[in-house]
């Protein structure tokens, strides 16, 4: 088997038919399987799976074990040279599936592979970054990666037309050797929803694989999905996975850092917009709501104790 198609689902029945129907098409000669882990949807997702792709292996959970959850059952099922890791929320065009099996064969020291990804209007969408250290949360609460040549983070000062090692590779498309898989372990499940993905990257890293972005055309992406109905939960859980990357990775002094500088990015970010509310400025209010929400629940994200090493 050359590919294995891993998408998890939660509640997001329309853009899983139009996924798969892409996946479909885009297979061309692989050999290949597809595996939908559906957590616990009451949308029809599991229904209109049965129905329309009666070749998808389906597994149901009975609750929403998460995304790396979701992912690590599929994984230890999967029979693949390689693995794709794949939103519900994409599309794939073109030869994009058999092409970056070909480059990952040509490639054996990259253990994961990122694409090139585009938004819903065609513009390049950063699929690959560097890891959330202290000084790019810095950066960014300070404002500073607005402008592209100062955001190492999420590198959009490239134009993703040439190869490049990368550190992190977005988790809504991710290519992965099954070897290197082996070599490194699954996902962390402590990882809910945010982090797992960057967690994974720097584990194949210390295990000595390369994590690298190619050229290879073209995934869509829309980038919202099953986090849509998360609101402002979305930044809580982003915020909570960044500061468990660090204590992973970096130890409680790292993590407690990570911690204030998080704070103060959305304490910032809540009395900016509390007070442009004041003056009507037009979704002002909305977005210190949002903050002010964010604040309110910054202590649930204090630096833990790991659960997984």
């Amino acid at each position: 088997m050359d590919l294995s198609i891993v998408i998890v689902n939660w509640n997001t029945q329309d853009l899983l038919r139009d996924c798969l129907q892409t996946v479909e098409a885009g297979l061309g000669g692989l050999r290949a399987e597809v595996l939908v882990v559906d957590n616990a949807s009451d949308d029809g997702s599991v229904e209109m799976v049965q129905h329309h792709f009666p070749k998808v292996r389906l597994i149901e959970n009975k609750e929403n074990v998460g995304f790396a959850g979701g992912n690590n059952i599929a994984l230890a099922e999967a029979i693949g040279r390689h693995v794709l890791l794949l939103n519900t929320d994409t599309l794939v065009h073109g030869s994009v599936l058999p092409e970056a099996v070909a480059w990952l064969d040509d490639n054996p020291q990259v253990g994961v592979l990122g694409p090139r990804v585009l938004n819903t209007d065609g513009s390049i969408q950063p699929s690959c970054s560097a890891f959330p250290s202290l000084t790019n949360l810095l950066l960014q609460t300070l404002g500073l990666t607005r402008v592209a040549k100062l955001d190492r983070f999420r590198m959009t000062g490239w134009d993703h037309a040439s190869e490049r090692r990368v550190e992190v590779i977005s988790g809504a498309a991710m290519f992965v050797r099954t070897a290197a898989m082996r070599d490194v372990g699954m996902l962390d499940e402590a990882f809910f929803f945010y982090g797992e993905e960057t967690d994974w990257c720097c584990r194949f890293a210390k295990a000595g694989w390369e994590i690298a972005f190619a050229p290879i055309r073209d995934i869509t992406h829309f980038g919202s999905g099953s986090v849509v109905a998360l609101n402002h939960r979305r930044d809580v859980m982003l915020t909570e996975a960044t500061i468990r990357l660090h204590r992973k990775h970096g130890g409680f002094l790292s993590a407690f850092v990570c911690f204030l500088i998080l704070s103060a990015h959305n304490i910032s970010r809540a009395v900016f917009w509390s007070l442009a509310s004041l003056v009507n400025r037009p979704g002002a209010r909305l977005r210190a709501t949002h903050f002010t929400r964010v604040v309110r629940d910054l202590p649930r994200t204090w630096p833990k104790p790991l659960r997984h090493a």
